[in-house]
């Protein structure tokens, strides 16, 4: 009997145990280990945070999803894994003291260290909110909620929205944030009393760390999708602050340095910056009780995988399999990596450091679809390794499709969404014969209300999925 360890419950995590438990799971031992016992709907957050939805709408119980599909569930904290020895030592939750979990395939699914600490002052424990944990985003919704009755006193505020590091990634959740909040004051009729800024590290509107999107228009025009992207921000009102990294917040202040190198300084009532990702917090020990991290993560915590690293970004750019595709450990063949827990070779935008030596680009986006694809393809290579086969499953992000929706308001009626479909995400110019290195009949940027019923119907068809229900198999990544 195979022993399968799946550590975090995120996207890739819990799409992983899912199809891992439904192939395998009555004959081989599948245990997921989590910090929470629930799954959280993690794009749900941008409505969370301005009260939209309740916090019970975006989460479910795991334990009765893994009891159907024979999968064990281990509420804890990983402190550390051994990979010579194959186990994983575990804090487990309700003060029970520690548990050696052993395993013959080992899936880190993580997902992303929120690393507030690496800007002074950054996060909901100090002066800004965040959207990226359940907790934040109540916290952030109350904050919010408390500025719209200063607006209904006829105060005058400003909310800053964006990434709040040099090197954040999840631009498109900060994007969508702003103008669920332009929609939502609209409704509650102090728009005017509000000032809304978006702060960002991406070169343009529209780069979102995939170097931006460029999609044909009527004609055969090459149009720049971040044009649109751009346009709605200014039917909205909203001040564009692009080509900044923060430095470090106070209580009253946001200060940044820009791509030519200059500082400055914003003033804001209420920001929800995005932090810098980092990837698994625990050690990796050997036999002899070395910390062998740096063998088996980048600087950064995120788990080496079958890539090709060290590339400068000009050599990347000419090598689409420089991105892994079975997002197996190089050293630890039993280790896999899934969602934004494996290491990518570099980012995807234009790298930039400024004349004082600060590197401003946004992180290898590798969130939602991406990580329940990842999640997928980890879980069948496993489930072929177990039946004594060869992997056979394989998807780089140089050759997968993502499609991602920024609702502008949660209304059926009159809300709207930016559709976009970007195919690969990683551009492949060894394929496509144009200046974007993407299939331009698939790329698409569009927007409207159609965008905001599709949303909704994106969102309730992946809660069915991650819940098990039936013809759960049949609803794509």
């Amino acid at each position: 009997m195979a022993k399968v360890v799946i550590i975090g419950a995120g996207f890739a995590g819990h799409t992983a145990a899912m199809y891992l438990g439904d192939a395998i799971g009555k004959e081989h031992e599948i245990t997921v280990i989590h910090k929470f016992d629930i799954f959280g709907f993690v794009p749900s957050w941008v409505w969370l945070g301005i009260g939209a939805v309740k916090p019970e709408e975006t989460t479910f119980k795991l334990k009765p999803v893994y009891d159907k599909f024979n999968v064990n569930f281990l509420q804890g904290t990983v402190v550390s894994v051994h990979p010579d020895e194959n186990y994983v030592i575990v804090d487990q939750a309700s003060n029970a003291g520690q548990a050696s979990v052993e395993y013959d395939y080992l899936v880190v699914a993580t997902g992303a260290h929120m690393n507030y600490d690496a800007t002074p002052g950054l996060g909901p424990k100090k002066f800004t909110e965040s959207i990226c944990h359940l907790d934040s985003a109540i916290q952030a919704r109350d904050a919010y909620l408390q500025l719209v009755e200063k607006m209904k006193r006829g105060e005058r505020q400003r909310l800053v929205i964006g990434t709040g590091h040099p090197m954040a990634a999840c631009q498109g959740a900060a994007f969508e944030y702003i103008t669920n909040i332009h929609a939502d004051l609209t409704q509650r009729g102090v728009r005017d009393k509000a000032e809304l800024v978006y702060m960002t590290n991406e070169p343009a509107i529209g780069d979102f760390g995939v170097n931006g999107i460029n999609v044909v228009k009527r004609g055969g025009r090459i149009a720049r999708g971040g044009d649109l992207i751009e346009a709605a921000m200014d039917d909205f009102g909203i001040e564009k602050a692009v080509r900044r990294g923060v430095r470090e917040v106070d209580e009253n202040k946001i200060y940044w340095e820009d791509f030519e190198g200059n500082y400055g300084e914003d003033d804001y009532d209420f920001a929800m910056l995005i932090p810098q990702s980092r990837g698994v917090r625990f050690p990796f020990i050997d036999k002899n009780g070395e910390d062998i991290s740096s063998r088996v993560t980048n600087p950064g915590g995120f788990v080496l995988a079958d890539g090709i690293y060290g590339l400068s970004y000009d050599e990347l750019v000419k090598t689409p399999d420089a991105w892994p595709a079975n997002y197996q450990n190089p050293l630890y063949k039993n280790i896999f990596s899934a969602g934004i827990a494996f290491a990518p070779p570099g980012p995807i935008s234009v790298p930039h450091i400024t004349k004082n030596g600060t590197n401003i680009t946004p992180g290898a986006p590798r969130t939602g679809m991406v990580s329940g694809v990842i999640g997928r393809v980890v879980a069948l290579n496993i489930i072929d390794l177990i039946r004594g086969g060869n992997m056979t499953r394989r998807e780089r992000m140089s050759e997968m499709v993502t499609v991602c929706i920024a609702s502008n308001g949660k209304s059926l009626w009159n809300g709207s969404a930016i559709v976009m479909i970007i195919y690969p995400i990683v551009p492949d110019h060894t394929r496509y014969d144009n200046k974007e290195g993407r299939d331009l009949f698939v790329t698409r940027v569009e927007r409207g209300l159609a965008g905001a019923w599709l949303k909704q119907m994106v969102e309730t068809t992946f809660m069915h999925k991650f819940q098990g229900r039936i013809g759960w198999q049949f609803i794509p990544e």
